[in-house]
């Protein structure tokens, strides 16, 4: 089983970065026979992840979260259930689209009760539906299809009516220059009208997006209060983070 969610997560990882690639080619890749990597295949374009092109694979939508969930998925769940840590019972708190922050308010829902949760994210507002008796608030604006979220100066005036302790957040890169960053504009200003409603911020991700760099910058400053992330998270940046005082904690 592990073997089978390596070779998935290095599947994912190929189209992640080819965008499209021959199945032949992959299966050379990924080292495994052709008829092994078209039944990798036929799994995950049933679970609507990845569709067949003529002999090619490619990603249904590189922003589709169900997609982004599934890359790393172990590795993110154990960043989620790190992250349960700073909520108690009757908090509320805000949870930004992300397939970590996705993960997390599945964790919440199997180990918190009578939580409030507000949310940009449509996706995470289904995600958990009927696994929790939590208050979900859906903050209003521009719903993005492929990533099902809101974004747009609606979310902004929405989100002023709440003043939370903590508000989890994904990101798309890092540099020591820019500090997080995302892809997209619109996304990035609702992170940021979100941030200022909170307390704290914490960013859920993977030590990979360290390796990369996003073209938004979040300009979140000292508004960061914590990094949850794996244990490969390069020494360097490590410090670099606890040297603007930002805790970082490995899961």
């Amino acid at each position: 089983m592990r073997i089978k969610t390596d070779r998935t997560n290095q599947i994912l990882e190929v189209l992640t970065r080819e965008k499209k690639i021959e199945v032949a080619d992959l299966a050379e890749k990924i080292g495994v026979s052709r008829v092994t990597i078209r039944k990798d295949l036929d799994e995950l374009e049933k679970k609507g992840i990845i569709q067949r092109e003529r002999g090619y694979a490619l990603l249904k939508s590189e922003n589709d979260l169900n997609n982004r969930i599934a890359y790393h998925y172990e590795q993110k769940k154990v960043i989620a259930r790190r992250a349960v840590d700073f909520i108690r019972n009757g908090d509320t708190l805000m949870i930004e689209n992300g397939s970590c922050c996705a993960l997390l308010a599945e964790a919440l829902a199997q180990t918190r009760k009578n939580l409030t949760i507000i949310t940009n994210s449509a996706f995470i507002a289904d995600y958990i539906r009927g696994s929790s008796g939590f208050q979900i608030l859906l903050l209003g604006g521009i719903y993005q299809q492929d990533s099902q979220v809101m974004v747009g100066p609606l979310v902004n005036d929405c989100v002023k009516n709440f003043y939370v302790d903590y508000f989890f957040i994904g990101t798309d890169g890092y540099s020591s220059r820019r500090g997080f960053t995302n892809r997209d504009q619109l996304r990035a200003q609702a992170v940021r009208d979100m941030a200022r409603q909170a307390e704290h911020v914490i960013i859920l991700t993977e030590s990979e997006k360290f390796e990369r760099k996003g073209v938004v910058p979040l300009n979140l400053g000292s508004q960061i209060t914590a990094v949850v992330t794996d244990d490969r998270l390069p020494d360097p940046v490590k410090a670099d983070l606890e040297s603007m005082h930002i805790q970082v904690l490995i899961a």
